[in-house]
């Protein structure tokens, strides 16, 4: 009889049980981050409509004509799964009128969608972690979306990145300079790869995305984008670039960074890292004041970042970054025999109703066995109750870092108070 045999799509991974700390850790960072930031976590579907993504991220994006993962739902509908993160924020900031705040400062973490060839650090099902500060037109807002990017970053333990920063100005300062592309790549000998001759009509920005190396060869003598900003972008520019500097924060003037969604406008901003190789971009974002009127509301300014958690991890493994360890197991309970068994039965639920890290041995495994677990698990403590301590009614508590064994009243009561003053925690009430 044969068996049935699954294995993951490709381009999406099983994240297992002793890879997940790595992750958790990393979430849990971003979220002591954000909250020092004043930040608040916004939870949107996997599945939207489709038409918010060809609205939102703009039809002639990539992730629009290549990359999203759309289906038709029984009624004809069609959905797709969320291949960026800010599209869907503005939907919920719009529905759930988040406007009433002056400044609506949201993060979101999460798993999202391109379909896309896989490789490291760019999986077809990826995670993000990202922020948007939505209401706020002071450039001051881009400069700290920026410090608080970097300040994760630090908090990852990812350091030697490289700040990428331009402007991609308005819509009156980028119509001529679209004109000014159109006649420059017109004028060339060598032509564009044919993406890059349609995007030329459609929306000439999307060419200085492109990594294909005839383009690129094009692109370092185009001209510069920031040669072509209105006074008011410039004046934007200029005071985001003096915020930067007297936060200390060094970086790079790209003329020919954009992004690689259509919703952007003004500050653009990339951060890059040499351990990721050609694809080296770890986070990206900017400003896009005009994504949530274009989405239905009122003339909105916003600013905000996405980083990919993957591209993280892959930096970390390669730059042998130490994280910091996950909460310990504070004490594993190794009784011998059914009696000693129901007694740290008892303990137990009393460990962790007091908040402390607890688990049992099942098995009734040797005493030899069960400590070599509980060093596998990295235990604090092993609790042994087993004939011995049965008879003298005590329980002996071995400390792992150092051997040491001091022996406990059998009673609850004292035994979680010395436990808790060991592990220099408040003692619990029973």
């Amino acid at each position: 009889m044969s068996r049935l045999s699954f294995k993951e799509i490709r381009g999406t991974e099983d994240i297992l049980p002793e890879k997940i700390g790595v992750w958790r850790r990393m979430e849990n960072a971003a979220r002591e981050v954000f909250d020092l930031y004043c930040y608040e976590e916004l939870r949107t579907p996997i599945l939207e409509e489709t038409g918010l993504f060809i609205s939102g991220v703009g039809e002639t994006s990539d992730i629009v004509t290549k990359q999203m993962f759309s289906l038709a739902d029984r009624k004809g509908r069609s959905l797709t799964l969320r291949p960026e993160g800010t599209a869907p924020i503005i939907r919920a900031y719009l529905k759930h009128r988040i406007y009433k705040n002056p400044i609506a400062k949201i993060f979101y973490m999460g798993p999202f969608f391109r379909s896309e060839r896989p490789q490291a650090g760019r999986e077809r099902q990826f995670h993000q972690i990202g922020a948007e500060a939505i209401g706020c037109d002071n450039p001051s807002m881009d400069a700290e979306v920026i410090s608080l990017l970097i300040h994760l970053l630090n908090k990852f333990g990812i350091t030697g990145g490289r700040l990428e920063l331009n402007s991609v100005g308005c819509s009156l300062c980028q119509g001529p300079y679209k004109e000014k592309l159109r006649e420059y790549f017109a004028g060339e000998e060598t032509p564009l790869c044919p993406d890059c001759q349609r995007r030329l009509n459609k929306n000439p920005l999307r060419v200085l995305d492109c990594k294909r190396p005839e383009c690129q060869s094009l692109i370092v003598d185009a001209p510069p984008l920031p040669d072509y900003l209105c006074n008011s972008c410039s004046e934007h520019f200029q005071k985001v670039q003096a915020i930067l500097k007297s936060l200390s924060i060094s970086y790079h003037l790209h003329p020919y960074l954009v992004r690689g969604l259509d919703y952007y406008t003004r500050t653009a901003f990339e951060i890059t890292h040499p351990a990721l190789g050609s694809q080296n971009a770890v986070a990206a974002g900017g400003r896009f004041d005009n994504l949530v009127e274009k989405m239905g509301g009122e003339l909105t300014p916003a600013v905000g970042f996405a980083l990919g958690m993957e591209r993280i991890i892959l930096i970390q493994e390669k730059e042998k970054v130490t994280a910091p360890l996950e909460t310990r197991l504070s004490v594993y309970l190794a009784p011998q025999g059914k009696e000693a068994f129901q007694e740290m039965v008892n303990l137990l639920k009393e460990l962790r109703q007091n908040g402390i890290k607890s688990e049992l041995d099942y098995e009734g495994k040797r005493l030899k066995n069960q400590l070599r677990l509980a060093n596998k698990l990295n235990a604090q403590y092993v609790a042994i109750l087993g004939e011995e301590e049965l008879r003298r009614k005590t329980i002996t508590l071995k400390n792992m870092d150092t051997g040491k064994q001091e022996e406990l009243p059998i009673d609850l009561s004292d035994c979680l108070n010395f436990i808790s003053k060991v592990l220099h925690l408040i003692p619990p009430h029973i």
